[in-house]
Order: C-alpha cells, then structure tokens, then sequence
C-alpha cells in the first residue's frame, strides 16, 4: 500500500513541473471545445492527436492525450444543456434533463451541476483505478495463450452487445468485420502474407490510426454534413458556481452513478455514453423524483454526468493492465501508448510500475483543470459554439488528411483513411457501432497470434481452450451473452424469473 501511495506522490511530483502543468491546460481546454463542437467526439479528437504528439516525450504525449480525453468528455456538456444536441455520444443522456432545465432558465445551474458531477465522477473512478488496477495486473499474469484468446474474443462480443443501437447482431457483425481487417497483412508466427491481393503496401497490414481517424473522423464529418443546421443556443444568465447543498442533497447519486461508470469502463470497448445511460435508469429507478426525469431533474443530470465521467479512469483499468480498450477513445490510447514505447498489459506493474500511478496524476490534474475551466469559462464557450459547422468540419477534414499521413509518410494511409471513413459512414446510417469495428482490428492480432499459437503447443489440439479453468469460464460468459441477446431466448429466461417471482408472492 505504502509502495503504491509513494508511487502516487512520485507521479504528482513528475507532473507538477511548468511544462507539465501548461500542457495540462491547454490540452483539457481543447477537449473541452472539441466535446462541446457538435460533431467532433472524444475519440476523433484523441486520434487527431495522436499524429501531433508524435515527437513528444512519450510522459507528455500521453499526458495531452488524457487531459483532451477527459475534457471531451465533459465538453459534450455543454451543446446537450443548451442546444439539446450531444457534443458527444457520451452526452446524450445529459439532454434529457440538462436543456429542460435550460429552457427554465436554470442554463447556468445545469452546467455548474454537469461540471461538479463530472468531477465527483471521475475522482471515483481515479480512487477505483488506484485500487483495482494492481490487483488486477497481478492476476493476468496467470493468463496465459489460451485465456488471451477468449479475452480478446470477449472483448469483442461485449462491446458488439452494449453499443449495438437497435440489434446486437449489428454489433457483432461490426466486430467480425474489425476481426478480418486485422487479419490483413504478415502473420506473426509464420511471416506469411495474407489477403493483400498482390498490393505491396498491404504486407504490413491495415495501421489503425488512419483506420480509426477514418471511422470516427471522416464518417463523422459526412454524417455532420448530411444533419440539419443547429438549433438556436440558449444564453446562461444564471448562477455557474452551484451551492454545495444542491450538490449534497445528491451524494448517494453521485456515489452510485460513479461506481457504475467505472464498472461499465472495466467492460472493454463499451464506452462512456454506456456508462451514463445506465447510471441514468439506476437513478431514475430508486429516485423519489421519477416524475421529474426527463422534465428537468437535476438529480437525472448529475447521474448521467457522473456515470460518463467515472467510465474514463475505468476504462484505463483493462487498458493498462489487460491491453483491452475500456472505450473506442482508450483504444486509441493504447495505439499511442505502443506508439511511445509503452507496453500495457499483465507486465506493466512489474515493468514499468510508476506509470500505472502516473495516469492517475494525469486523471487529477485534469479533472482540477476541467473543474476550473467548466466554472469560470462559461461565457467563451458559448461563442466558441457559434462556428458555423461548415467551416469547422473542412478544418477537421484538413486534419484527418495531415493526421493519416505525418506517422508513416503514405499517400496510401491517406486513401485507407478515405476508404474507412466512407465504410463507417455507410454503416453508420444503416445502424451499426462503430466501437466494436475499431476493437476488432485492435484486438485481432491478439486473437488470432493465441489462437495459433495454443493449437501449435498442443499439436492441434483444441480441448485446453474449454478444460483450462479460466478459459472455461470466458468461454461460458461468452456463450451466455450471445445467447441472451437472442430475442427469443433473453424472452423465456426473462419470463422464467417473472413466474417464479409470481409464484413466490403467491405463495407469501
């Protein structure tokens, strides 16, 4: 304990330096812009990023990352409460309460709420990351071929289930999809090329940046594009700063919201607009105000805020010590990570052990600056959203050009780029996710390296994938959520347990 705690204080003190802290700044300002511009994501932003932090030290690269990562998730904030449109994904909870209570004239209270809850939020989430990150470190390193396997394939089930819009085989498919992808290119074991179809710059498989700049950036900007104008912006004459009592009154909701935001993040690949709508329901299902949800709750925006907030440390938790991406913006940042010279997984406490604690300083330098910018920012901020969209998506276009070809210097990266943004634009009108398409490249080298490589130490021999008892377990979990996400199936268990509680209260 007293290890980790000097570690913490070690992490702190690494960042607390000028160069350190201004960075901190204006990387957690610019996410907070980046979240409140409708249309620009978390994910786009850090993707963006990623290809400007290139020649970094890799401590400050990752430290810019986060802090913009922390502010777009707050900044969607911003656009749900005052013009009822999500900056980002995460934020759609938010507008069911945040702009009622806008339209009330409380537009000023609404956001000083949203940016105390985000605060609360993530702080939860740092303490559950400090805590739950080392322990779990310590038992991956009983994992071995085969339970990477199920774990990659796990991850990527989960998130085809919990982002799938209207049917999880939606999801499911976006993730198998994501899995062929990876497939492309030289295969680790044997150095055989496979699906390149005779095309040279294909033997090094599909890169993820410019994949992911393609599906989150460009099919975002089509998308942008295709929408109508935005509404009428509703101005904050109102109190910013909220009194500690309306906070207060709260606090089992924050608790609560936070502990299921960063439940929801240690679920790789689901996201943090997950993470809010659930805290959201568990709100509104024990409240004594559900009448007030919906009609300008503050209790409601304080739920999804803390929720979407506490998922991003919990995501960093499988992130770190799993390689699996809590969330699409986290897969990025493990792309990033790689990029540096950072190796996440089982061995990074035993590697590189400061580095787990220096993420949680970076998580509480933002949340401090995100805390200062959200209360006293406000009026800036509404200007900022006057941009017309047209023109701020040709600069975004500008960049997911420049950021497709600064890592390698490829025109082929750029028209990879082009072909994924197109792809994801159409999938996305047709209603599939897009996190599981990313998880799925992510984590297709994993898949697939374990899988061969278990067969090889066993000679052909696929029974240690179901015997071993870890395994065994991944392999049932997986078999149960592909099962209950058939209709028919999720139907008779539901009206299974129904009967059953039916007949106990009969018989009570």
């Amino acid at each position: 304990m007293f290890d980790g705690l000097l570690m913490l204080g070690g992490g702190l003190a690494h960042f607390f330096t000028p160069v350190s802290l201004f960075n901190i700044a204006w990387a957690t300002l610019l996410g907070i812009v980046i979240g409140a511009l409708p249309g620009l994501t978390a994910t786009m932003g850090v993707a963006l990023l990623v290809t400007l932090t290139y020649k970094m030290a890799p401590d400050q690269a990752i430290l810019c990352l986060m802090c913009l990562y922390c502010g777009a998730i707050y900044g969607g904030s911003r656009t749900a409460i005052l013009l009822s449109i999500p900056g980002t994904p995460a934020s759609a909870a938010t507008t069911l309460d945040g702009h009622p209570l806008a339209l009330q004239g409380k537009a000023g209270t609404a956001m000083g709420l949203a940016t105390t809850s985000s605060t609360l939020g993530t702080i939860v989430g740092i303490i559950a990351l400090a805590l739950i990150a080392p322990l779990l470190a310590e038992a991956a390193l009983k994992f071995g071929t085969y339970e990477f396997f199920w774990l990659a394939l796990f991850g990527v089930i989960i998130s085809g289930q919990l982002t799938a819009i209207d049917d999880p085989l939606k999801g499911y498919i976006a993730g198998i999809l994501g899995l062929l992808v990876a497939m492309v290119g030289m295969e680790t074991l044997h150095a055989h090329q496979r699906f390149t179809f005779g095309i040279s710059s294909l033997g090094g498989g599909v890169d993820l940046i410019p994949a992911m700049v393609g599906a989150f950036g460009l099919a975002e900007i089509l998308g942008v594009m295709k929408r109508t104008a935005q509404a009428r912006i509703i101005s904050s004459g109102d109190r910013v700063i909220p009194r500690f009592s309306e906070v207060f009154q709260y606090k089992w909701t924050t608790i609560r919201s936070g502990l299921i935001g960063t439940f929801v993040g240690i679920v790789p690949g689901v996201g943090e607009d997950v993470g809010a709508w659930a805290s959201y329901a568990a709100a509104k299902r024990v409240s004594k105000e559900k009448h007030m949800f919906g009609k300008g709750s503050q209790e409601g925006l304080i739920a999804a805020e803390t929720g979407n907030s506490a998922v991003i440390p919990g995501a960093m938790i499988p992130t770190l010590t799993l390689a699996l991406p809590g969330s699409a913006a986290a897969a990025v940042l493990i792309a990033a990570m790689f990029i540096h010279g950072i190796r996440p997984g089982p061995l990074l406490m035993t590697e590189n052990p400061e580095f787990l604690y220096q993420i949680v300083a970076i998580l509480l330098f933002s949340t401090i600056a995100m805390l200062i910018f959200g209360l006293t920012l406000t009026r800036p901020l509404l200007t900022v959203l006057q941009v017309p969209r047209e023109r701020l998506m040709a600069v975004v276009y500008v960049l997911c050009v420049v950021g497709s070809f600064a890592i390698t210097q490829r025109m082929f990266d750029v028209y990879v780029m082009v072909a994924f943004g197109i792809i994801g634009f159409i999938l996305r009108e047709m209603k599939y996710p897009m996190a599981p398409l990313v998880l799925g490249i992510i984590l297709g080298d994993l898949l697939d390296l374990n899988l061969r490589r278990g067969l090889l130490l066993t000679n052909g021999d696929p029974s240690p994938f179901f015997t071993r008892p870890i395994s065994a377990v991944i392999c049932i979990i997986i078999i149960l959520t592909i099962l209950m996400s058939i209709p028919a199936v999720s139907k008779r268990v539901r009206s299974i347990f129904t009967r059953d509680r039916g007949d106990a209260s009969a018989q009570g």
